[in-house]
């Protein structure tokens, strides 16, 4: 089936608006083999259908409306998968929503609204009729009048939620389609009022049209002993349920107020929803979730009616939870909606609520509007830390506790080898580690899962934390494949590896691990070929950044990126920061004429590197040929304190080098390495390498079936590859290490 990957933008015409029509431009309808009104199958961060029309965009772009964007997950600018869907006729379908609508709109008149509408179980759906292309013999300005005075002005920004429908997958909803209330009345049902006491009455349609299945209930949550290495934060979370639920007036006695709100914290996937869920299940709470980017991408009028509509429905004989997640999506620190203040209202008016707790959840507290961290209303905060090794065992066990894994499985190995994984990675990891098992033995009678799947896992499942990052690609080499360099190597292990690895000792012996080195040298000696081997003998997840990628003309942009790069390694560690090029990262300040970017970024990277806030499992690897330009402040102790000289490779190390890239290359027996390298004065290792590719390509150049490469040809490619190191520049850099 054909696919294409396209940019989300919100569509600017007010005819799409909550329709569930995505536009496209004709090409791409062409390449997809779709007509005008045909159905589409919308993959984002989770699926949907609507309906296809052509639109004036771009061809990269599909224009969807809020609702459809709300229902993929995404946000604009995000990529979206967009593919043909096959959308069969709705036997039945199920739909929830607020109280208003569902007391006041009868399921014909619900039916009315949703025809001609591709709907998928999950997602929201606005009333307003799907007029672009109506259906046959449908009267759209009925259906609005019975909409407008069965629940007033507002009935355009209402939405309701598809809870189930037959056949699942995407369905298109018809004039003969049974639709029904979730726990309600279904078109076809006769309704008869009784005289006497007013009891509603209903009877059953005849039994030859088909009702809705019920709902999949949703999973129940782990309890609370699963919770590993969230423990201490689901104790404390019982503890004030407990105080609200169960004992209010001991607060009340006690001169507090009998409420609670609660920001509960950590990195993304670290299981901060599940950890409410379950603790609410054990105090036995109803839980309401809404999730706050959904919210975000509504329209204003219609996320405030969502919120409002959700904390109506807390029943006042149970204890309930308002679990909000991803705050920092509907109120953003910096430059918040005029809507955010009605949702702060909203809130602050909900908490008073008798039997109702408020819980929030957020990655990024720092970026959570200030006014929701006010007294009265979230003013208690939990977070809940990066599982370290010993907790990710713990993880894997209870994941794999009732999953058939071979005896041989170490749990602890395999936890060694994902820094950085939370909760959610683990899940991904078992369940690729499953695929994998099933593959391989596709006819056994009881597969296993084998530490083998489990390892090959890891090259297709990377952890949150790093899915937007650009990481060092180790191909498999350690510091054992790089040839002679014996004191570089040591002076890395030692700075790098011994912090992360034996972080006891430190502690023992009652001093601070280095934050950070500098590898100086020439260009081209090896400098990131020591840190790529720095990180695969580690097995540490390495950030790395060009000193000018951080570079920004906006305001203040410059030192975001820096502390977002920061704030990403923290929870991917143990984690290594690989600057490269940091002397454009880090000028000496007062230099340059940039309005004092250089100088504000330089600030910002001595404050992340030894602020208040110590970095814990995250070391700082900066590299560059030009050390004299870098700000001193930055290479004082405590922050890249450890400089390293990484040298022109001598006669050794040019032989190990030349061997290294010509290992796979076929060499004629006239060839002597050793020989060859004495004569290489001058060559960095990138010259070397490039010495024996070029002599290959000589050899191609006579005759493409050639099959070794000989002395002739290494020495017409010397003709090509010149010594690249620059006298000057070695003596400088000479002179700079026998300084320091």
């Amino acid at each position: 089936m054909p696919q294409i990957t396209l940019t989300a933008r919100l569509t600017p015409s007010a005819l799409d608006t909550r329709r569930g029509v995505v536009r496209l431009h004709p090409e791409v309808l062409d390449a997809l083999g779709l007509e005008q009104w045909d159905g589409v199958r919308l993959t984002g961060s989770r699926v949907s259908a609507a309906l296809a029309a052509t639109g004036d965009g771009p061809p990269g772009v599909v224009l969807l409306d809020d609702v459809t964007m709300s229902n993929l997950g995404v946000t604009e600018g995000a990529e979206v998968v967009v593919a043909p869907a096959e959308v069969l006729p709705a036997r039945s379908v199920v739909v929830a929503g607020s109280r208003l609508a569902s007391v006041s709109l009868p399921p014909e008149t619900v039916r009315l609204a949703l025809i001609g509408k591709i709907l998928t179980v999950g997602d929201a759906v606005s009333l307003l009729p799907q007029d672009l292309a109506p259906a046959p013999g449908s009267d759209l300005s009925a259906v609005r009048g019975k909409l407008s005075r069965a629940i007033g002005t507002t009935w355009t920004n209402e939405l309701l939620t598809v809870t189930s429908s037959d056949p699942q997958g995407p369905v298109a909803v018809h004039p003969s389609t049974v639709v029904g209330w979730r726990d309600g009345a279904r078109t076809g049902e006769q309704v008869a009022q009784l005289a006497s006491g007013g009891e509603v009455v209903t009877e059953p349609a005849p039994a030859a049209v088909t009702t809705a299945p019920e709902p999949v209930a949703a999973p129940p949550p782990p309890p609370v002993t699963d919770l590993v290495g969230a423990r201490e934060v689901a104790d404390r979370l019982a503890e004030w349920f407990e105080l609200a639920f169960r004992r209010p007036e001991l607060l009340t006695r006690l001169g507090a107020a009998a409420q609670l709100g609660a920001l509960l914290t950590g990195p993304e996937g670290v299981g901060k929803s599940t950890v409410v869920r379950s603790v609410a299940a054990a105090a036995g709470a109803e839980v309401i979730e809404l999730a706050a980017p959904t919210l975000a991408a509504l329209e204003p009028n219609a996320g405030t009616t969502r919120l409002s509509a959700a904390i109506g429905s807390a029943s006042a004989d149970q204890p309930t939870v308002l679990l909000i997640t991803d705050l920092d999506a509907l109120l953003p620190a910096s430059n918040p909606p005029p809507v955010a203040t009605v949702v702060v209202d909203t809130l602050r008016s909900a908490i008073r609520t008798p039997g109702l707790v408020i819980v929030a959840t957020s990655a990024h507290p720092e970026a959570v509007d200030p006014r929701v961290r006010g007294v009265e209303l979230l003013d208690r905060s939990l977070s809940i830390p990066l599982p370290d090794a010993r907790t990710r065992t713990e993880l894997l066990r209870v994941l794999l506790r009732d999953v058939p894994v071979e005896s041989t499985v170490d749990f602890g190995e395999v936890a060694e080898r994902t820094p950085g994984f939370v909760a959610a990675d683990l899940v991904a990891l078992r369940r690729e580690a499953a695929v994998r098992a099933a593959l391989r033995d596709k006819d056994a009678q009881t597969p296993t899962i084998t530490s083998a799947d489990l390892v090959g896992a890891l090259e297709t499942v990377r952890p949150t934390s790093m899915s937007t990052s650009d990481t060092l690609r180790t191909g498999g080499l350690t510091l054992d494949g790089v040839g002679d360099m014996a004191e570089v190597k040591q002076a890395l292990t030692e700075a790098v590896l011994w912090p992360l690895r034996y972080p006891d000792s430190f502690a023992r012996l009652g001093v601070a691990p280095p934050r950070g080195m500098l590898l100086y040298g020439p260009p081209g000696c090896g400098k990131t070929f020591l840190v790529r081997a720095l990180a695969g003998t580690g097995k540490l997840n390495v950030l790395s950044v060009k000193g000018a990628e951080l570079m920004d003309k906006w305001v203040g942009e410059s030192e975001r990126a820096v502390r977002e790069l920061f704030r990403r390694a923290a929870e991917a560690a143990p984690a290594l920061v690989f600057l490269d090029e940091v002397d454009a990262l880090a000028p000496r300040r007062g230099q340059s004429a940039d309005s004092g970017v250089a100088d504000r970024v330089v600030a910002a990277l001595l404050t992340e590197l030894d602020g208040v806030e110590p970095r814990r499992d995250v070391v700082v690897l900066g590299a560059t040929n030009r050390p004299e330009l870098i700000d001193p402040a930055l290479l004082r102790p405590g922050r890249l304190e450890r400089l390293v000289y990484v040298p022109p490779p001598d006669v050794d190390a040019r032989v190990a080098i030349l061997r290294t890239a010509g290992k796979n290359t076929p060499f004629a027996d006239d060839v002597d390495l050793p020989a060859l390298a004495a004569e290489l004065d001058g060559y960095s290792a990138a010259d070397c390498a490039a010495l024996v590719r070029e002599a290959a390509l000589t050899a191609m150049r006579e005759s493409l079936e050639a099959e070794v490469v000989s002395a002739g040809h290494l020495a017409t490619a010397r003709d090509a590859v010149r010594a690249s190191l620059d006298p000057g520049q070695l003596a400088d850099l000479q002179a700079y290490a026998d300084s320091r």
